[in-house]
């Protein structure tokens, strides 16, 4: 074994592999390769602010402090968590010092550069502004819905990916100059890096963890057991507040309203896998039942409602497999969004139009003073008419046109309802043509 395991303190694996320079960045070809946009900006003749957003893992602090090394600047690294606006206009302060005194520019890089507040921000932008200061921010939530536009115009971003499984072989291959005498069997290398899932920090720190653990067993070769058995459990990459979640329900609903109930079923795990509240996943399915099934098959919408409540009272995992069903049922249903689309058309006249009068005939008359006034004078009772349809009726303010906003689809009962709606349609031209005689 090599000093790996020797007794004297060492700086973590990830750290002892950190890059020297860009060339040895593993991963993020997509900007730091030949031509790409990061890598022509950093061979640049002067360095502009930028955000890299991207997941755990995958290199940003280590890119910025490439770049600032790069360009010869002083580099100041803070946390927006930590920082508030005195840190940050103190940083200010030393970048003007730094440039009046040694002609040195200076780059701030802040971590999570999306949780900056107003006043932060407010603090920060002269400074970015002016050119006192370089902005390198980090962050693994979109920038663009924490990061006020103002900041944002000035600093360019570039998205950053998840490692690949061959990106993290290379740095496994790097590693090993490390490890020495310790093997990894290929099975066992496979499942370290399905539990680091793409995160090149997690994937090394599990290598050392599981070095430690086989120079304590006394081991020289690790196989997939002792990785299983050494390592904690481990979930996907999945915030609950954050893009992630949105990307992933997102996915979901897309699945099942392009009927493919087996991708739609994948989502589900996936957000399930990493921790969401199941029961935001029952709603968003009831939801699904009415907006993209619709009155194509209304039983959706019922056994989405009994998955639900299977769920309420089984919990997990057991009820999850109700939800699974309600998911799979309105995957496969025919599609409809008539009614969303007529609901929201009804909303949106109804917003941009003025209070009108219920029409006379349509109000409820309890009181013989409503009588006298002419409440529910001739309102004709559906059941009282031929085929319980008043032919010829109008509902709507007696200034209001009637509008046509439900247009059932071809598909499932709807195919029904749209000729049933034809036949009372034809029966109201022909009622309002003898009323004109």
């Amino acid at each position: 074994m090599t000093d790996l395991f020797t007794t004297q303190p060492r700086a973590p694996l990830a750290e002892q592999l950190r890059p020297e320079s860009l060339d040895d960045v593993v991963g993020q070809s997509h900007l730091l390769g030949a031509g790409k946009p990061l890598r022509l900006a950093l061979d640049s003749q002067r360095l502009h602010s930028f955000i890299l957003w991207g997941p755990p893992g995958v290199g940003k602090t280590t890119i910025a402090r490439l770049a600032a090394r790069a360009f010869d600047y002083e580099f100041i690294a803070e946390s927006a968590v930590a920082a508030g606006v005195k840190e940050l206009r103190e940083a200010a302060a030393r970048a003007q010092q730094t440039l009046d005194h040694r002609g040195r520019s200076t780059v701030l890089f802040l971590d999570e550069i999306h949780r900056l507040n107003k006043s932060q921000q407010d603090a920060l932008l002269p400074h970015v502004e002016t050119g006192r200061l370089t902005l390198i921010g980090a962050t693994t939530e979109n920038p663009s819905f924490e990061v006020n536009s103002a900041l944002l115009s000035r600093a360019q971003v570039y998205v950053l990916k998840p490692l690949s499984d061959e990106e993290l072989r290379q740095l496994f291959g790097r590693a090993q100059a490390v490890l020495g005498e310790l093997e990894f069997e290929p099975s066992a290398l496979d499942a370290v890096i399905g539990f680091a899932d793409g995160d090149g920090r997690k994937f090394l720190n599990l290598v050392e963890q599981l070095a430690n653990a086989a120079m304590a067993a006394g081991l020289t070769r690790i196989d997939a057991g002792f990785v299983s058995t050494a390592s904690a459990t481990t979930t996907r990459r999945f915030d609950k507040g954050g893009e992630e979640f949105y990307d992933q329900i997102s996915a979901l609903i897309k699945s099942a309203r392009g009927s493919a109930p087996d991708a739609a079923l994948y989502w589900m795990a996936r957000m399930i896998d990493g921790g969401v509240d199941v029961r935001y996943l029952a709603r968003r399915i009831i939801i699904l039942a009415s907006e993209e099934v619709g009155n194509a098959d209304p039983r959706a919408l019922q056994v989405a409602v009994n998955a639900a409540e299977a769920y309420e009272r089984l919990g997990s995992p057991e009820g999850e497999l109700a939800l699974a069903q309600a998911l799979v049922y309105i995957a496969v249903a025919p599609k409809s969004n008539a009614v969303s689309m007529a609901w929201h058309q009804a909303l949106s006249f109804v917003r941009g139009d003025r209070t009108r009068a219920v029409p006379l005939h349509l109000r409820n008359a309890p009181t013989q003073l409503m009588k006298d006034l002419g409440y529910k004078k001739d309102y004709r009772y559906a059941h009282d008419e031929p085929d319980a349809y008043a032919a010829g009726e109008h509902y709507f303010p007696e200034d209001v046109v009637e509008q046509r906003w439900y247009q059932p689809v071809p598909r499932g009962l709807e195919s029904r309802i749209g000729d049933k709606l034809e036949h009372l349609r034809e029966l109201d031209a022909q009622a309002r043509e003898k009323q004109k005689r």
